[in-house]
């Protein structure tokens, strides 16, 4: 059984050919292309009809490797979207969610209605890129695409959308808009209204694993290919990540790291209460009708506009040189937090960083070495402090903690987490967004009558590899943490 998976990050997509043997799982990349946002005057913008081009190609590689395909499915970031205007067209290319329009609106709209009234309607966290204030931000300068569109699609809903003619938003991206109400079960349209907004935009949710149309005679016409169903898998790539964590038991931890990194649990019911608001946690939707009580951490993308700063200057190093360098760094020299707003879309983020340290009366590191292991034991502490709130907020306790991503490429970021929540870590698979779309893909076709019996397949099927918290450490990341604690009560 053989099923087509895209998996579109922030910055590159892939095409993922997933089959399943009736004993392993087996992933294989036929098309890799960049992801490359678009600056237009002042606006950054998505390609998308690029996006959709390379969706095509590697429809047309599958089709190449004679591979009867039963199924395609489409995950990737969350809160951006499209507007389609009265005659079915895509009126703008979608806006980056870093786009500078939302300076400052999230902050107008807490003002207006509160955090807490917005957090009790949605449970999801406060980010100033959430949909909700990039409507109000397109609001606040009489956007035409706002003023005149008809349906609002997101990311994958619209490539979905240019492959089908059909118009569906799939549940785990729709929850994390923050205006979705996890109580009601549905769009909150009162939100939209109290904010001036066209609630008539919204579309019927639908759940993942559901069949949402076939590929329209103009796209099989286009590439020579046999119409095949498309499935709303979990849409949301950190939805598909945790579908896919090898978990043993159903109560577990888990952290998605790449770009951004996104610790948190599976449960039954959002966590709705004073102190997930308090400490900015989300509830978003997840497979089989579930919720993701989760903490989003600024990730990776630190040490990536790092090197970005540094490769533009001429002072290029692999990614590998520069973790080994790391390794070699005094420890615990300086700390920051990574999820400061000072980080989230800087030109030059080493100075930022030595700016931190300096505001901060820290040592301020000079060498790369120095600067990434800051970043790289910073984030391995900012794990340990949100998966003791998440065990608080979730009242479990857990033994230890499932990595995956492509994070966990970063042995030394493996190490270091290990060793700051002392607990065991198991870090795996890499493919995790692209291994949960093609199990849901495969529960769809009836490979798989549950999510339990998928993540056993996916436990059976790729390596897992296991790291223990170094004992000979122990007190050094202790002292090390309420260093780092007394960054928040500054």
């Amino acid at each position: 059984m053989s099923v087509l998976a895209f998996d579109l990050g922030a910055s590159s997509g892939r095409a993922m050919i997933g089959q399943w043997d009736g004993e392993l799982l087996k992933l294989e990349e036929i098309h890799r292309f960049p992801n490359d946002p678009v600056l237009v005057g002042e606006r950054l913008q998505w390609d998308i009809l690029r996006l959709y081009h390379e969706i095509k190609q590697g429809i047309l590689k599958a089709k190449m490797k004679q591979i009867p395909i039963q199924s395609l499915g489409i995950d990737s970031w969350a809160v951006d979207f499209g507007i389609i205007g009265a005659q079915g067209e895509l009126i703008e290319n979608p806006t980056h969610y870093r786009d500078r329009r939302n300076n400052g609106v999230m902050e107008q709209v807490t003002q207006q209605l509160g955090k807490e009234r917005i957090f009790t309607r949605t449970g999801i966290q406060f980010q100033p890129f959430n949909t909700l204030y990039q409507l109000v931000a397109m609001k606040q300068t009489d956007s035409f695409a706002l003023k005149y569109g008809k349906k609002l699609l997101m990311i994958p809903d619209l490539l979905r959308y240019f492959l089908t003619g059909e118009m569906h938003s799939e549940f785990t991206n729709a929850s994390t808009t923050q205006m979705y109400n996890p109580i009601s079960g549905n769009w909150d349209r009162d939100l939209l209204d109290i904010l001036g907004l066209p609630s008539e935009l919204l579309v019927d949710i639908v759940a993942p694993g559901s069949t949402v149309g076939k590929l329209q005679a103009s796209v099989c016409e286009e590439l020579g290919v046999n119409s095949i169903p498309v499935i709303a898998v979990g849409e949301h790539d950190t939805a598909s990540a945790v579908a896919a964590v090898p978990a043993l038991t159903k109560d577990f931890a888990y952290l998605i790291c790449g770009t951004w990194s996104l610790l948190g649990t599976e449960l039954e019911k959002p966590v709705l209460e004073e102190l997930a608001l308090k400490h900015n946690f989300t509830n978003e939707g997840g497979v089989e009708n579930t919720f993701r009580l989760l903490k989003n951490i600024m990730g990776l993308w630190l040490l990536q506009e790092c090197k970005r700063t540094w490769d533009k200057a001429g002072n290029v190093h692999s990614f590998a040189d520069l973790v080994k360098q790391a390794e070699q760094a005094e420890p615990f020299l300086c700390l920051i937090n990574p999820d400061d707003a000072m980080f989230l879309n800087p030109t030059d983020m080493p100075a930022q960083i030595k700016q931190y340290c300096k505001a901060s009366n820290q040592s301020v590191p000079q060498t790369e070495g120095q600067i990434i292991r800051c970043i790289l034991e910073s984030l391995a502490l900012k794990y340990k402090m949100d998966l003791g709130l998440t065990e608080i907020l979730a009242q479990k306790s857990f033994t230890g903690l499932h990595m995956t991503g492509g994070g966990i490429n970063n042995t030394l970021l493996c190490q270091f987490t290990a060793n700051a929540i002392g607990k065991t870590v198991w870090a795996g698979p890499t493919e995790g967004s692209a291994i949960g779309n093609v199990l849901m893909q495969l529960i769809a076709a009836g490979a798989f009558t549950n999510l339990s019996e998928a993540r056993a397949a996916v436990r059976n099927s790729f390596p897992i590899e296991t790291y223990e918290p170094d004992a000979s450490t122990q007190s050094a990341w202790n002292e090390a943490y309420a260093r780092f604690l007394q960054l928040f009560s500054a």
